[in-house]
């Protein structure tokens, strides 16, 4: 099977392996332990910084592996739970939030029933699990020690202390020249659609008080820097690029993705075929802990209205809209328009409005009026 570059058509694709399972690395599932069930999270604060400092490398720890039980413990978090010997070691940390699972040899873990993948495989050393630190500092924490879950916006830098509404800046992918992927059934291209998605999704922040801004409101093409500027000028708080994927040839691959910039220091989970230089800091990396948890959060809150394959919250330095972001920032790719019933559903405007008010749950909207 073949996949190719975030909703693109003509992008380099690699191979990628048949079954999903917790052994093989280059699997694009979750692991084969039964997952938790998607769950409506209460809402609640997440905090992005009111000025966040300049990107600069990881801190220098004086170990670059860390004692499970050593750092639970220090974190004021029960032992690590064993759950499974084989066919590799498995273990659950916990606290009122969630539960967090991983597996030491595997780069794949859950967050809460959804997939999540490590930038380093755990290691089991002297019969206890070792976890690398920037995997501690880069997702266990933000996820299991960090906001609760929701993504309501009420911080100064989401929020204006003149008390305007919250601003974000959703991106079209796409546009003009670059049509992005063709679906399978009736030839029409992913640009169409993702404008769509957003223009629907503009609607219903309004009416719960936000600003929306779309980076494009017509079919042109906006060059990936403008995007990024169009974002500093509105002084956006949050910035969201709307996909659809593609595996075409292939017919059989399906599912949500959603991407965050990689941390600097930590290989890409997907690149796409593109270099993955880890000594890269970009202006994103200042808002790693808040990517992700805004990527959970959007995540979760489409899988539960589409009932879609769990592809994954995934990391990965090639989407260009989202390094230089200076505000949290995600990419998701809401399905495959190289799967035929996948590609009927998307061309379906209910069903890219059942996507619109997913992502504005996600976002923390209640929908008010949505009837």
């Amino acid at each position: 099977m073949r996949t190719c570059l975030a909703g693109c058509g003509t992008a380099p694709r690699r191979n990628t392996a048949h079954v999903p399972d917790w052994t093989s690395e280059n699997v694009a599932s979750a692991p084969a332990l039964p997952p938790a069930p998607v769950p409506n999270p209460a809402p609640s604060l997440l905090r992005a910084p009111t000025n966040p400092p300049a990107p600069s490398a990881p801190a220098k720890s004086t170990e670059t592996w860390v004692a499970l039980n050593r750092w639970c413990k220090a974190s004021g978090l029960p032992p690590p739970l064993r759950l499974a010997q084989t066919p590799l070691p498995a273990y659950a940390l916990t606290n009122s939030t969630g539960a967090f699972i991983l597996r030491t040899g595997s780069h794949f873990a859950q967050w809460e029933g959804l997939e999540c993948r490590l930038g380093f495989a755990p290691q089991l050393i002297d019969g206890q699990p070792f976890v690398h630190a920037l995997d501690l500092r880069k997702t266990i924490e933000p996820l299991l020690c960090g906001p609760p879950r929701c993504f309501l916006i009420a911080n100064s830098q989401i929020r204006q202390t003149n008390g305007a509404p919250p601003t974000i800046v959703i991106d079209p992918g796409h546009g003009g020249d670059d049509p992005g992927t063709q679906s399978v059934l009736a030839r029409r291209y992913e640009k169409e659609f993702t404008l769509d998605w957003a223009r629907r999704l503009q609607r219903l922040l309004a009416i719960n008080g936000w600003q929306a801004f779309l980076t494009r409101t017509n079919d042109v093409d906006v060059p990936l820097s403008n995007r990024v500027a169009f974002a500093e000028e509105h002084k956006a708080g949050l910035f969201l690029s709307l996909h659809f994927n593609s595996a075409a040839p292939d017919e059989i691959q399906t599912g949500l993705e959603t991407y965050c910039l990689t941390p600097a220091g930590m290989p890409s989970s997907v690149t796409r075929g593109f270099s993955d230089d880890q000594a890269l800091i970009f202006p994103n990396n200042a808002f790693d802990p808040q990517n992700l948890q805004l990527a959970f959060q959007v995540h979760r809150a489409i899988l539960q209205v589409t009932g879609n394959r769990d592809r994954g919250v995934r990391r990965a330095r090639f989407p260009g809209v989202l390094r230089g972001q200076q505000r949290p920032a995600i990419l998701v790719e809401g399905g495959y328009l190289s799967n035929p019933r996948e590609a009927s559903l998307i061309s379906d405007p209910a069903y890219r409005q059942k996507l619109a008010e997913a992502v504005a749950r996600g976002l923390g909207c209640s929908l008010k009026d949505e009837s």
